[in-house]
């Protein structure tokens, strides 16, 4: 265990009442804190957890700007790079949320799980400071590939606020789907499965409105595409960034789009956070 961990014990035996042996044990938010702080020491140790998600973004975020780019017509006066980076910059929240299941089984494989567990902290607040530490993990890969967007002629035409409100709802459909990784990394067993099983996740990325628009895809496929999560968090940013959601033909309004995301999101927190929290806490 590193330091950092160690602290929460510590934390522990500084609550103990002065002539009893009752253990308190470290509250909801030190526990959080504390576990989110030593998963993000552990980023840094592992510069390559950092820059691989980066990496793969930039990748295929060139491969489609620059070799599918002048093959695909997102209709109207919409550029194809302003269509492409909004979606983009949502699926990053896929491909850098995979690390976080190979993070969490490798440290159930070690007996990580198992010492946490024997400390009188709130089992929850372990998932939830775990849960913060790859929300961060996520917010860098979207801001690094923001900037890759930028490079390769991206210009947001919303205007500041709306453009803030896009990376924020980003933000947030990032530390719910967070939630799915964790819980992918609790019942793989090892990281190697871990990364597998998250790859089930990503054809949600291409299946979606994130590269071309779902008019373009076969009549069976499109009502899945059309509705499904990734799709719909996407819809509402690239609204926000294009500044006029009619612009991209899919219907409805930008408060439909954003409240339907964000009605996503609060389904996958509620959903996976149980189930990661549970799966957790009953772990032998």
């Amino acid at each position: 265990m590193t330091t950092a961990s160690a602290s929460i014990p510590a934390e522990a035996a500084r609550s103990r009442t002065p002539g009893t042996d009752t253990t308190t044990g470290a509250g909801f938010g030190t526990t959080a804190v504390t576990t989110s702080r030593r998963t993000v020491l552990q980023f840094f140790r592992t510069p390559q957890v950092l820059f691989m998600g980066s990496i793969q973004g930039a990748l295929f975020l060139f491969m489609f700007r620059y070799v599918f780019g002048g093959a695909i017509n997102p209709g109207g006066n919409l550029d194809y790079v302003n269509f492409l980076v909004p979606g983009f910059l949502v699926t990053v929240i896929l491909w850098s949320g995979m690390s976080a299941a190979a993070g969490v089984a490798e440290e159930s494989a070690t007996g990580v799980h198992d010492r946490l567990r024997s400390l009188p902290i709130p089992r929850a607040a372990v998932m939830t400071g775990r849960s913060m530490a790859d929300g961060a993990l996520v917010a860098w890969g979207i801001f690094v590939t923001a900037v890759i967007g930028v490079l390769v002629g991206w210009r947001p035409d919303g205007g500041a606020a709306k453009v803030i409100t896009g990376f924020a709802l980003m933000l947030v459909a990032g530390y719910a789907f967070t939630w799915i990784f964790i819980f992918i990394g609790l019942v793989a067993g090892n990281a190697q499965a871990a990364q597998g099983l998250s790859m089930l996740v990503i054809p949600f990325s291409f299946i979606s409105s994130a590269n071309v628009p779902v008019s373009s895809m076969p009549g069976w496929m499109q009502p899945f595409a059309a509705n499904q999560p990734i799709s719909v968090i996407i819809n509402a940013v690239r609204g926000y960034m294009v500044g006029d959601v009619s612009q991209l033909g899919v219907g409805h309004t930008q408060v439909y789009w954003t409240v339907l995301a964000l009605v996503w999101c609060a389904g996958i927190l509620l959903v996976f956070g149980f189930l990661s929290v549970r799966r957790f806490s009953k772990m032998k």
